[in-house]
Formats: structure tokens, C-alpha cells, sequence
């Protein structure tokens, strides 16, 4: 996904339809994923305005994975050269 006016959303709507689909409330939500109930409003209504780390530990918190892609051959991000750049699986 890139992180572009449209993805950001896309974000916000995956992100309230799964804390709906799990029947979690804000309130709830938002002890399950140690944030704030007005940061769950937030991420769920202008995500671009959550910093990203928030965002992590939102998703992570929800059993989601958000993942990285194409940061291309940069010695920096991708030290080994083997184009894995992030990467987290979330167990299940």
C-alpha cells in the first residue's frame, strides 16, 4: 500500500471495519491496543495525521500486519541487497 492521500483512506476504513468485525468498541479497542480512545478516532477518520509508530501499534494491536514495499536496492534499507526491506509476520 502506498502511503498516498487515497491509501490513507483506505487505511482508516480497513481499520474501523476490522475493530467493528472483531465487535470491539473504541473504548475497547483502545485498551486492547494500549492508545487512546481519541486516537482511535483519528486513525479511523484522517490517519495522516497519526504518526506512524501510533499506526503500528494500532494495527499490530488488531492482529493486522502493515507492510513495506519497494524501497529498491538502497544500501541503507536494504543492507543484505536480498530486496527484503520489512517485514513482520503476525502469529496467528
Amino acid at each position: 500500500m502506498q502511503l498516498t492521500t487515497p491509501a490513507l483512506i483506505e487505511l482508516a476504513r480497513r481499520l474501523q471495519h476490522e475493530r467493528k468485525a472483531q465487535g470491539l468498541s473504541r473504548e475497547q479497542a483502545a485498551a486492547v491496543c494500549n492508545v487512546s480512545v481519541s486516537f482511535i478516532r483519528d486513525a479511523e477518520s484522517n490517519p495522516g495525521r497519526c504518526s506512524l509508530e501510533r499506526l503500528l501499534q494500532l494495527t499490530q494491536g488488531l492482529g493486522l500486519t502493515l507492510a513495506l514495499t519497494g524501497w529498491g536496492r538502497d544500501v541503507d534499507s536494504d543492507p543484505h541487497g536480498d530486496g527484503i526491506s520489512a517485514s513482520k509476520a503476525h502469529p496467528a
